[in-house]
């Protein structure tokens, strides 16, 4: 499990580890950014302005209309890149569907009959050993890893988001629209996600749940609905 930190969670899937880069790489040039506007401020605090021949400066007006066209582009070029890679659809094997209601998700396994499963949070006085408060659901919505798996999300009522930070996933559940991601899972284990969307009183309180297994498991659970 990733714990809940104020930096970014633990990336497990490669969308996820783009997202990172992208995020390190822009971080670096506003930290640039950010030092030369401190260092021209000191200089001009400093200045004794006894230059009375200074009336114009072509040099300095070319560089900083330039050089902020060449930061734009280095910053474009991965951004659309990576958003081009999460709604790019590529060789997947399974479709989940998830359903965003008030207030709690249902899930559909549409290559398979009859297995669709509401997950609802549990609440805190029901809570057993080793289960997280406002995060674990009764139903965990079991994919297996290293297998790549299309995303399917829509609202019956209002909208709502399907969001799991450690996948790199945040896609907007909309009544009478199908939004899609494709998902691949580096590791096992229980990654956690809420609806990011003000969807209304309980907004809160209706958490995501994967559980990443190995596909072996992930087939012995699905004979568990026959």
């Amino acid at each position: 499990m990733n714990s809940w930190t104020f930096s970014m969670q633990n990336s497990n899937s490669p969308i996820y580890d783009m997202m990172i880069f992208f995020h390190d790489f822009t971080m670096m040039i506003l930290t640039f950014i950010t030092l030369m506007i401190f260092f021209i401020m000191y200089s001009m605090i400093n200045n004794k302005f006894i230059n009375r021949y200074l009336l114009q400066g072509h040099l300095i007006e070319l560089i900083w209309t330039i050089t902020p066209m060449i930061i734009l582009i280095f910053i474009a070029i991965p951004s659309i890149k990576i958003l081009y890679l999460t709604d790019e659809m590529y060789n997947n094997k399974l479709t989940i569907k998830s359903l965003g209601h008030q207030w709690y998700w249902s899930y559909e396994y549409s290559d398979f009959f009859n297995i669709e499963f509401d997950s609802f949070m549990i609440p805190t006085n029901q809570l057993k050993m080793n289960e997280f408060r406002l995060l674990d659901t009764d139903n965990r919505c079991i994919l297996p890893f290293n297998f790549p798996i299309r995303i399917l999300t829509t609202s019956l009522d209002v909208i709502h988001s399907w969001t799991i930070p450690s996948l790199g996933i945040k896609m907007d559940s909309t009544p009478g629209r199908l939004n899609q991601s494709l998902l691949i899972m580096y590791r096992p284990g229980l990654y956690f996600g809420q609806c990011s969307e003000i969807c209304g009183m309980n907004h809160s309180f209706m958490p995501i749940v994967i559980e990443s297994t190995n596909f072996l498991n992930f087939k012995n659970w699905l004979k568990s609905f026959i």
